[in-house]
């Protein structure tokens, strides 16, 4: 078992810092359809689980989702820490419980919902910009 070498405080003041919304990985999604000629609303209040990016002409909500936080199933950047393990699993659990809560509850809305997952925008922008369209275009 390996040991956090961070203090409790400082462990706290990093996480704390991790932000919900405007991350990196949402800010590259965003350019690269701002480029792609797309227009969408950020963080729609209204919608359950506000989505990062709302495309109303295309009647479809986008999450980006980082692998650790929401557990992207066999992605080797979700992972567990060893130290207070059941707090992470039960923490990781809800966070999953709730996207797919809020996955349907868009979609019972009338919503078409996708996610764009970090690792996947990270290896291959312009990957995720041609599927993404063609999600948009009906064509997945």
């Amino acid at each position: 078992m390996m040991v956090d070498i961070l203090t409790k405080e400082r462990r706290s003041w990093n996480m704390s810092r991790i932000r919900g919304k405007d991350t990196g990985p949402e800010k590259s999604l965003r350019s690269l359809l701002h480029r792609a000629g797309l227009r969408f609303r950020l963080h729609k209040k209204g919608l359950p689980g506000r989505p990062d990016l709302v495309l109303a002409r295309y009647r479809t909500a986008i999450f980006v989702h980082g692998c650790y936080w929401h557990r992207h199933h066999d992605c080797r950047f979700a992972t567990t820490p060893s130290s207070n393990r059941q707090f992470w699993l039960d923490k990781f659990a809800g966070t999953v419980t709730r996207d797919e809560r809020n996955r349907e509850a868009l979609e019972n809305l009338g919503w078409r919902v996708l996610t764009v997952w970090e690792c996947d925008l990270n290896a291959d922008p312009a990957g995720v910009l041609k599927s993404t369209l063609r999600f948009l275009r009906g064509e997945n």
